[in-house]
């Protein structure tokens, strides 16, 4: 896996200027780790369809189609064009985005719901490596309303800071990064990621931020870089990558096994003693091409190595990113089929089942980019990869992550599983249970209960906390001037 090359930019555009400023992506927008896919005819279709509720509604609401489609009434008429053109997958009362009121007066009824995103990222003010690219995937396939693709100062601090807590419903997030075998083109040193944390709180005056501690094994000293992170940085959690380096693979040698006695579980002996028990892990997210071109290395992004790891240490929590979705840099068609002629899908299957294997309950699924990228290609396939994690995990052990800020601001995902729901005809034959409410127990649960469980916060005083603080006052005063979401996703589209 790489980075867009110099010609593969001549074939594609920028996301924030190439495409349509929609509540949800009508398109797959790359960060640049890949390329992104042409838009398909049912995304064309969907943003058509948006396109025609914009300029019929709009002027119902005194609102330009710009104007809509920043408000609560054009997040509603954009999962009415879903539903168009999907099904009816996604709970919206077409009211919502015909009536002046009713959308707003939804969207304060669940501005209150507590939501923790346990999947974050922004690159250090240094950071020169051109990761645009992630955007255009996005943009093309998810998020058409991404624009200014060619600067990464979108992905940096303070934009970062504006689309998660003021752009969107999230509370709390958890800063993450990744390893590479070449810190050129590391987005955040540990040391970077807890600066920030501690930034973020103190002009909050509240728990606004947690950080990981990227670990890093096979590489030199990197147990005394976990006894600093504990005892120094004092990080909430753990993030590994089995692959190694996700993007270059210059060391051939970096990738690693959960289940790795000799190497691992001296990692786990000091985190136990510590405290900090949680382990966050990218699994899956592979090309169609990975058994070849990824020659072994790709089964380190299985799930392989979890049940044991799992069932050997039972006093840590295993947090697979991402669900392990297999599909990447592809629209998940064939994944579709899968599910539908033999109920499996590629790695979450194995995820699921994970629970019922080896007896264990200490391991957990997160929707990074899996939702994000399946919500809005093929909205069955999130409906049926929710209904089997909960089946075989339950619904106590799914955790939401977005992946943001390389796709925007979150909100339209936050959206999209608010109205999510697994259609009758998938809960009858495989016996999943509905997700139910927007505000309901199993939602709930996914936004924030797990989370707050794992990380040991106290839900009912954190509401009070942070409802007060200096977010929320900046929040108050941007609703006010009533400028509504930018609707950008950053990275690279298809233009084909």
């Amino acid at each position: 896996m790489r980075y867009l090359t110099d010609e593969d930019l001549k074939r594609f555009k920028v996301a924030e200027s190439h495409s349509f400023a929609s509540p949800i992506p009508t398109q797959v927008v790359s960060n640049g780790e890949y390329h992104p896919l042409p838009q398909t005819d049912q995304q064309k279709r969907v943003e058509a369809r948006i396109k025609e509720l914009a300029d019929d509604l709009g002027p119902k609401h005194g609102m330009n189609r710009r104007q809509f489609l920043s408000s609560a009434a054009g997040m509603a008429a954009a999962f009415v064009a879903m539903n168009d053109v999907f099904g009816p997958l996604y709970n919206v009362a077409r009211a919502e985005a015909a009536s002046p009121g009713i959308a707003d007066e939804r969207a304060r009824s669940l501005a209150s719901q507590f939501i923790i995103d346990c999947q974050t990222h922004f690159v250090r003010d240094d950071y020169t490596t051109d990761i645009t690219g992630l955007a255009q995937f996005a943009k093309a396939h998810w998020n058409p309303d991404l624009q200014g693709e060619t600067s990464i100062d979108r992905f940096k601090f303070a934009n970062y800071v504006k689309e998660m807590f003021v752009d969107s419903d999230t509370d709390v997030a958890i800063l993450s990064g990744s390893p590479v075998d070449d810190e050129v083109n590391l987005f955040l040193t540990n040391d970077q990621i807890a600066a920030a944390r501690a930034s973020v709180n103190t002009i909050a005056g509240s728990r606004r931020m947690l950080a990981h501690g990227i670990i890093q094994p096979k590489s030199e000293g990197w147990l005394d870089d976990v006894d600093y992170a504990i005892d120094e940085l004092k990080v909430d959690s753990w993030k590994g990558y089995t692959i190694g380096d996700p993007l270059f693979q210059t060391m051939r040698q970096s990738q690693w096994r959960l289940d790795d006695e000799k190497l691992v579980y001296p990692f786990y002996e000091k985190i136990i003693k510590a405290g900090i028990n949680t382990v966050c892990i990218h699994k899956g997210l592979m090309p169609p091409d990975y058994e070849t071109s990824w020659e072994g290395l790709w089964e380190h992004a299985t799930v392989s190595d979890l049940g044991k790891a799992a069932k050997d240490w039972p006093e840590i929590n295993f947090v697979i990113y991402h669900s392990a979705l297999r599909p990447f840099i592809e629209l998940p068609d064939s994944t579709l089929q899968q599910f539908e002629d033999r109920g499996r899908i590629d790695w979450v299957t194995d995820l699921a089942e994970i629970a019922g294997k080896f007896g264990v309950t200490n391991v957990y699924a997160e929707l990074g980019t899996c939702f994000a990228n399946t919500s809005v290609t093929h909205p069955r396939l999130a409906a049926a990869m929710l209904g089997q994690l909960i089946k075989g995990l339950g619904s106590d052990r799914v955790l939401w992550g977005t992946d943001s800020v390389w796709y925007g601001s979150p909100q339209w995902q936050i959206e999209a599983l608010r109205r999510l729901e697994i259609p009758d005809d998938m809960q009858s034959k495989h016996g999943f249970a509905p997700l139910g409410a927007a505000d309901g127990p199993v939602k709930n649960a996914i936004f924030s209960g797990n989370a707050a469980r794992l990380y040991g916060i106290d839900l009912t005083a954190a509401v009070g906390q942070l409802s007060i603080d200096q977010i929320s006052a900046v929040k108050a005063r941007y609703v006010a001037l009533n400028e509504g979401r930018s609707n950008l996703r950053y990275g690279y589209v298809h233009t084909a």
